[in-house]
């Protein structure tokens, strides 16, 4: 069955570009090409493309990536009805994954290969062992894994066969490694690549399918590539591929040569029937004896054969050549023919040969052993290393070592070239070498079949590091030095941090007594730090101009540090000033310039109570010194004024005080984390809302810094409008969601809004991806109102779910950022756990105090038994709200007539309420705004129609209707007979607006209380 492929937009668009650039290719270059980037989508380890050969000669390998050539030439023809995977899926014409075997040989994905050109179960059998044989069973007969050692589990090979209008042409095959089957886009992709690749090719070897122009010919029904590919169709690919087939008739001796091997073998133009002897004519003369024991013996043992050898064409050239082949047995089973491939290696041949004359002859000794540890190669300068007095190849290493009197195990030889052949990872180490008490390093180059080995002369090297050694060894203190207060200089912040590291790092090591920071400001000297002189001195130095301090001033002018080694030296270089050795009882100074991007910034000071004078190296460490201590300082400089600048920055985005409601007391807390500047994205909120109702929020914007504090700040200006809309939990997340959409992909954000009624005690809770608010209710039990998180905003996928819950009065409402409860060494689930206790303890330990006072202690008793004093990753925000209800005597509500006569009902009830409620002097205005609202709702709206007053901090006024349009103000004209009414309103009330309700809408006045 067809898989829909799933391609996401990038994906589609980069398999196009791959198609597009291919476009030009053409032959080996194309099946390549193809392959490469397949073996790439499917995130393989490599992979190969097989065409099936004429009259059943079985699938042939045309391309191959990623696979060693040992494992190459095994997989150059396979049988088009075995087992493996690209046979089947040349004969199923669909894609097929075939999983790695496991370990216990059972089940129709847990297959064990046998090698391909191996033997079978005995060397009588008559079966021959091919790509596609297996041991076991499967669905679909023998079905293999591949000829390479195990794979770890989840690994498989993909094989996807290459369709054209009339059948299948061959196969292009995967080898995936990772956890089960490829995904559908894995698999897709392959499939796309090898659809266009078999396209492709089809064109290429048909070319009177396209037109003048270039385009595809429309083909009749029936018309098109052949179910099984014609020998010549084979042979134009195989053309293209450089490589030639031949097949050999053991009994008759007769051969068939393509127009590619003739070519090869020099015979253009002759016959494609050929003869054995016309073959070993062109052997060449000492390479046909061998070359005939080797065929024989994979007649005899019907295994594959695979040599090179040399051929000498009629035109008196001669050169190398590659040729595989293999057995085929007859009807009765014994081998009846040898069918195979060859191809022209006089060029990697001559390449090869040039490689080991210049290993030969290399001044470096070099020489290659096999995995059984023979020695293969050895150059000149090798064998006089290895001391030889008689031929090392094919000897093994280890007892050519010990007749010259190595103990390879002794000297970590063995040791070290069995570990690198067997990790395959190059080594080096250095060796002294026994025969000529030299120093040698040995190089160790893993391949494929054994161990290179390069052995340099690094005596005299060693004898110059020797002669180094001191020169280090004097020098390796300043380093450390450096290294030591660049160290500690790359950790200080502030200005007191840069002055401590400074005063233990440098005074010490250099016996100085004072140390002392001249910063110079519009001319102007500041002490930025000091240690080891009297204050009196400091302030009188302070915020003078810097030609008053002549040493200092000299620094400034030239830019130059000055050593001074005595106090009569001081006073003779200085005669202003020479009252000043003895005030500051000093006797030696070193003056150094402060100098941050060639730009001076002041004088770091060190003196000495002693006369002293500074070497050369000295000097030129404190110099070395000065410019790191200049880099600090001003790092410090800027932090500073960062931090304060953060400071001012975080007190304008948060609430400076929460506003007093009827509603809730609350308190709040902000923690920045202690790395960065001090700001964050974590924020909080407490809203008055209509109908004395109020909105409680608290928000985490992901990360900490400024960027993050200027999100929040956005956020929180979002909130505060889309609440004064009066929008339900749900639906304010749901449009706050798409502001932080609107900010980018990098932005995420978790919100807690809440909002709580103090008419019905109850409050509503929408989240996303915040943690959960607790409850501590009058009795002190704790509990948080938890149910399945939404995603955070930016993540999320609206509608968002909101939970109701009734509150008794004085209950507190604990809102929190996951910074208070979580941190590197506590879970959330923990952290929770934690929270709980600590409110329990803060919340028996205030009940008998001011609720003002209580809530501020509340918070900071939970700060201080969750984060005593640590530092902080994360930024911690903290909000306490208790919460109030409105007493039922303070509320009044009726149902209105309809028509106009609801307007007279709505006054009455006014007057007569706030009669009772001694506010007789709101009377007059009331009444006037209940008229007109009514009056509204009459005319615009639909029954039934509400009335509601609310006695709180204000005198609430609410006239709800059925209807859901919203009043607008308008700019009535002088002749216009209404559109007055909402003017008046705002004209009466402190405050007004519009809120949706389950039933309708509500329009709301509010007057202030005397």
């Amino acid at each position: 069955m067809a898989e829909q492929l799933l391609m996401d937009e990038a994906g589609a668009a980069r398999l196009r570009m791959i198609i597009e650039a291919g476009a030009e290719l053409r032959g080996s270059d194309l099946l390549n090409f193809a392959l490469e980037h397949a073996v790439t989508e499917a995130g393989g380890l490599g992979g190969m493309v097989h065409v099936r050969g004429p009259g059943g000669r079985g699938l042939l390998l045309m391309a191959s990536s990623g696979l060693v050539r040992t494992v190459a030439q095994d997989w150059e023809e396979i049988e088009e009805h075995g087992g493996t995977a690209p046979a089947r899926a040349v004969t199923d014409g669909v894609s097929v994954w075939t999983p790695a075997a496991d370990d216990d040989g059972g089940g129709a994905s847990d297959v064990s290969a046998a090698e391909p050109g191996t033997q079978g179960d005995s060397p009588d059998s008559a079966h021959e062992s091919a790509p596609g044989d297996t041991v076991g069973h499967h669905p679909h007969g023998a079905a293999p894994w591949s000829p390479t050692s195990a794979l770890p589990e989840g690994s498989g090979l993909l094989a996807v066969p290459l369709l054209t209008p009339g059948g299948t042409a061959g196969a292009l095959s995967v080898l995936t490694v990772g956890k089960g089957q490829p995904t559908l886009w894995q698999r897709g992709a392959v499939e796309v690549l090898a659809a266009w690749a078999a396209l492709r090719l089809r064109d290429q070897w048909t070319g009177s399918d396209r037109t003048e122009s270039g385009r595809l010919r429309e083909q009749p029904p029936g018309s098109g590539l052949p179910k099984e590919p014609s020998a010549a169709l084979l042979r134009q690919a195989l053309e293209a591929l450089k490589m030639g087939s031949w097949e050999w008739d053991l009994d008759t001796g007769e051969q068939i040569w393509d127009e590619s091997t003739l070519a090869i073998l020099g015979l253009e133009g002759e016959s494609s029937k050929q003869t054995f002897e016309t073959w070993t004519q062109l052997v060449h003369a000492d390479d046909l004896p061998w070359l005939l024991v080797d065929i024989e013996q994979a007649i005899r043992n019907r295994r594959v054969s695979a040599v090179e050898y040399r051929i000498c064409r009629p035109d008196g050239t001669a050169g190398w050549v590659s040729a595989r082949g293999r057995v085929l047995p007859g009807e009765d089973g014994r081998p009846a023919r040898m069918v195979g491939t060859v191809w022209d290696t006089t060029g990697s041949r001559i390449a090869r040969d040039s490689v080991s004359r210049a290993l030969l002859h290399m001044s470096e000794a070099f020489f290659a052993v096999d995995s059984g540890w023979r020695i293969t190669f050895v150059n000149v300068e090798a064998e006089r290393f290895l001391g030889a007095s008689h031929d090392l190849l094919g000897r093994i290493l280890w007892d050519g070592l010990a007749e010259i009197g190595v103990d390879a195990m002794e000297l970590g030889l063995e040791a070290a070239y069995r570990q690198a052949a067997e990790s395959g990872t190059p080594g080096g180490f250095d060796v002294r070498w026994p025969t000529n008490r030299r120093w040698y390093h040995m190089r160790l180059v893993p391949v494929p079949d054994g161990l290179t080995v390069y052995a340099t002369d690094v005596t005299e090297i060693r004898s110059q590091e020797a002669e180094t050694a001191t020169a280090q060894r004097v020098s390796a203190d300043r380093t450390a030095r450096i290294t030591e207060l660049t160290s500690a200089l790359a950790e200080a912040l502030t200005m007191q941090d840069v002055v401590n590291a400074t005063a233990e790092r440098v005074m010490a090591p250099f016996g100085a007594s004072g140390l002392v920071f001249h910063l110079i400001e519009d001319e102007m000297v500041r002490v930025a730090g000091a240690v080891g002189y009297p204050q009196p001195f400091l302030d009188g130095v302070d915020g003078v101009p810097v030609s008053d301090i002549t040493p200092v001033d000299e620094v400034h002018r030239t830019r130059m540090p000055a050593f001074i080694d005595s106090a009569e030296e001081y006073v003779e270089r200085y005669p202003d000033r020479v009252d000043s050795p003895a005030a500051i009882n000093k006797s030696a100074w070193a003056f150094l310039p402060l100098i941050v991007s060639g730009r001076f910034t002041g004088c770091c000071v060190i003196s000495f109570t002693e006369p002293r004078h500074l070497s050369g190296e000295e000097r030129a460490l404190l110099i070395t010194l000065s410019g790191l201590m200049a880099q600090a300082i001003e790092r410090a400089r800027l932090f500073d004024a960062e931090h304060t600048r953060a400071q001012e920055l975080q007190r304008g985005l948060l609430p400076e005080v929460l506003p007093t409601l009827p509603a809730v007391a609350a308190a709040a807390r902000y923690l920045p984390a202690n790395e960065g500047v001090e700001v964050g994205g974590d924020w909080y909120d407490v809203i008055p809302l209509s109908g004395a109702r109020v909105a409680l929020v608290i928000g985490d914007v992901m990360g900490h810094g400024l960027s993050q504090a200027a999100t929040m700040g956005r956020l929180r200006t979002a909130v505060h409008t889309l609440a004064d809309l009066d929008f339900a939990p749900d639906e304010l997340l749901n449009r706050l969601n798409d502001v932080v959409n609107d900010l980018g992909d990098d932005f995420y954000a978790t919100c807690l809004y809440a909002v709580y009624d103090p008419v019905t005690r109850t409050c509503t809770f929408g989240s996303a991806g915040h943690p959960p608010p607790a409850i501590v209710h009058p009795d002190g039990t704790t509990e948080f109102l938890t149910r399945p998180p939404d995603p955070p905003l930016g993540a999320a996928l609206p509608p968002f779910e909101t939970t109701e819950a009734v509150l008794e009065e004085g209950s507190l409402l604990v809102f929190y950022t996951d910074g208070l409860i979580e941190s590197a060494t506590r879970d959330i689930d923990r952290g929770m756990s934690h929270l709980t206790k600590a409110l329990a303890t803060a919340a028996a330990a205030v009940q008998d105090q001011d609720e003002a006072a209580s809530l501020e202690r509340l918070c900071d008793d939970i700060l201080a038994e969750l984060l005593p004093g640590q530092q902080l990753t994360d930024d911690a925000a903290l909000l306490v709200a208790r919460t109030r209800a409105i007493p039922a005597e303070s509320i009044a509500g009726w149902v209105l007539s309809d028509g106009p006569i609801a307007a007279q009902e709505a006054r009455n009830h006014v007057r007569d309420q706030l009669a009772d409620w001694q506010l007789d002097e709101l009377a007059m205005t009331a009444e006037l705004l209940v008229s007109e609202l009514v009056g509204n709702a009459v005319r615009y709206g639909r029954s039934p129609i509400g009335l509601r007053l609310l006695r709180a901090e204000g005198l609430i006024c609410e006239v709800s209707d059925g209807s859901l349009t919203t009043p607008r103000i308008r700019h009535a004209t002088e002749t216009d007979e209404g559109g007055r009414g909402l003017q008046l309103v705002a004209a009466l009330a402190q405050r007004w607006g519009a809120r949706y309700t389950a039933t309708g809408k509500c329009i709301w006045t509010e007057q202030p209380v005397p």
